[in-house]
């Protein structure tokens, strides 16, 4: 048993190194080619960045969907969110010699959609626990025909980003490589796509070896894992004096998250069991977190360094009640 964790404990490490150089691929690629296509600053940011850097997130969904376990993916996503909401914009404004600018569109449309999306995920779950009870505890199962309300969001949030820059125009770039650069784009999401594959069994192993609940697993190491694209993407566009496109990537991805890579998770399974009890309290805590961040970026439309280490030390509450949960010493989430 020993030599099997070891195993998967270095399995994981590899398969988030796998991650990160597919994540790389992907980011240069989908950078190049939405320039060279001529798309705004925004629309790279909220979607095409945002949706690439998302895939090991929907790829975890789908990975512990298949392997019975959906709690896991639904983890990962809910960890994700609450990692690229206080971390990545963290990691941004630290990382770079001046502060993060923000729009008024970014936090207005991007941000408040956002807040409406982590709501209708709740109402979702609530609507799995009402119509579809599966235990008399607060457990139900998300069905399609529930799994199609937030995908239904997502499609009039990309028709809002088309009606708003159906009008623009930019300067494409002209001398880019594209068969090249989609080349690298489709091998960065193959590499993304095993890597994570792999890292989903592992974190699995490792789990049950503890005998930890799938739910917290996935909203901790899992989605930290998984976020390493949206980190690198963020952080490299801060750095390159795009603090928009950044902090649109978090906000763009983190609504891919919830209302795509949970229902298409729901959709490939045909039904999937949640537990309300212990996905709200996590859930609270990453609406929390977002109205943290909205509440920063408002003041001055700009994120300081003061603001990122604040930041940062609410993730560490946020792991160290993980934690807490984990070795019974708090018991908020229960199962835990």
């Amino acid at each position: 048993m020993s030599e099997s964790l070891s195993v998967n404990v270095a399995l994981i490490f590899a398969a988030t190194a796998g991650i990160y150089v597919g994540s790389g691929w992907l980011e240069s690629a989908s950078e190049t080619l939405s320039r060279y296509y001529g798309l705004p600053l925004v629309v790279q940011g909220a979607i095409v960045a945002a949706v690439g850097s998302s895939l090991p997130e929907l790829a975890s969904v789908v990975f512990a969907a298949l392997s019975g376990s959906f709690g896991l993916g639904v983890g990962a996503i809910v960890g994700s969110a609450i990692f690229n909401v206080l971390v990545i914009p963290a990691l941004s404004g630290i990382l770079t010699d001046e502060d993060v600018e923000a729009s008024r569109t970014l936090v207005y449309k991007e941000a408040q959609f956002y807040m409406i999306a982590v709501s209708v995920v709740v109402i979702t779950f609530a609507m799995a626990v009402i119509y579809y009870p599966t235990g008399p505890g607060l457990s139900g199962t998300v069905t399609r025909p529930l799994a199609a309300l937030p995908l239904a969001l997502y499609a009039l949030y990309v028709f809002i980003q088309y009606a708003d820059t159906a009008e623009h125009e930019a300067d494409p770039v002209t001398d880019a490589n594209v068969l090249r650069e989609w080349g690298t784009l489709v091998a960065g999401l193959v590499v993304i796509l095993v890597a994570v594959e792999q890292l989903v069994h592992a974190v699995q192993f490792v789990g049950d070896v503890y005998g930890a609940p799938d739910f917290l697993w996935g909203v901790t190491v899992l989605a930290a894992a998984t976020s390493l694209p949206d980190t690198l993407v963020s952080v490299r566009a801060a750095k390159n004096g795009r603090g928009v496109t950044s902090l649109a990537n978090v906000f763009g991805s983190n609504t891919f998250d919830l209302l795509v890579a949970i229902p298409v998770g729901v959709f490939i399974v045909g039904a999937a069991a949640i537990d309300f009890a212990i996905a709200v309290p996590t859930m609270g805590f990453l609406t929390l977190a977002t109205v943290l961040l909205f509440t920063v970026l408002r003041t001055d439309l700009s994120l300081t360094d003061f603001e990122a280490y604040g930041l940062l030390a609410v993730y560490a509450v946020f792991v160290g009640w993980m934690l807490a949960e984990s070795t019974g010493v708090t018991a908020l989430i229960p199962g835990a």
